[in-house]
């Protein structure tokens, strides 16, 4: 499936797959099912099957509130861009050797005009090597379909961990906050369709504006 389905493709029937890879009906549908379970495709009753869509944002917002700015889509602003050698930690996160290229971005977001969020994102080069130079005012305000787009990069998951601290006095000026407030940590990794870590990214935020809520059943 490497490549050869773009997200959200409906794939050919079962039984033009099996005729094609020389394979049993039941074996191509073990695979499918296998697929599904890795969650790469999708079975639609009475439709098919398809490749698995693309996240469109899955915005860090979810964890914050800021007045009634709920489902808004915050702006965004690239504050630095630079290619670097990756760190022990960032390269950990995105499962390379410790040494190679990354691209590391500050983007700071905002709602209404006022910053509220700020990122730190990690991306491996040369996969992203498009958003390495050119202005970046033009950028999506949603990265996930702008990595699709411009990098053929299509982030199918993500895992997001939670912790606390404080803010530094350069993350702070970011967000119009004094040195040393509460501050609400998000840490994540964004993996693409064929399993890759492709984003490692750490959004900060007013530890007063965290929120977050779990359904159990």
């Amino acid at each position: 499936m490497a490549g050869e389905w773009a997200p959200g493709t409906a794939l050919p029937s079962e039984q033009a797959l099996a005729a094609e890879h020389g394979v049993a009906l039941n074996t191509l549908r073990r695979a499918l099912e296998l697929l599904a379970e890795q969650g790469l495709v999708e079975r639609v009753h009475g439709r098919g099957t398809f490749v698995r869509a693309s996240l469109s944002g899955a915005t860090m917002l979810r964890f914050f509130r800021f007045g009634n700015a709920s489902g808004e889509v915050p702006t965004s602003r690239i504050v630095a861009r630079r290619p670097l050698a990756a760190s022990g930690e960032v390269a950990m996160r995105l499962g390379i050797a410790p040494g190679e290229a990354v691209l590391q971005l500050l983007r700071v977001r905002a709602l209404a005009g006022t910053p509220c969020l700020l990122e730190e994102i990690h991306l491996p080069l040369p996969l992203f090597q498009a958003l390495a130079s050119g202005p970046t005012d033009a950028w999506d305000d949603l990265f996930y379909p702008m990595y699709a787009q411009r990098c053929g990069v299509h982030v199918q998951r993500a895992c997001d961990e939670i912790g606390f601290g404080t803010f530094g006095a350069a993350q702070a000026a970011h967000l119009d906050l004094p040195p040393g407030h509460p501050c609400a940590r998000v840490t994540r990794r964004a993996w693409d369709i064929t399993g890759r870590c492709v984003e490692a990214r750490t959004t900060y935020g007013d530890a007063h504006a965290f929120h977050y809520s779990l359904t159990i059943t």
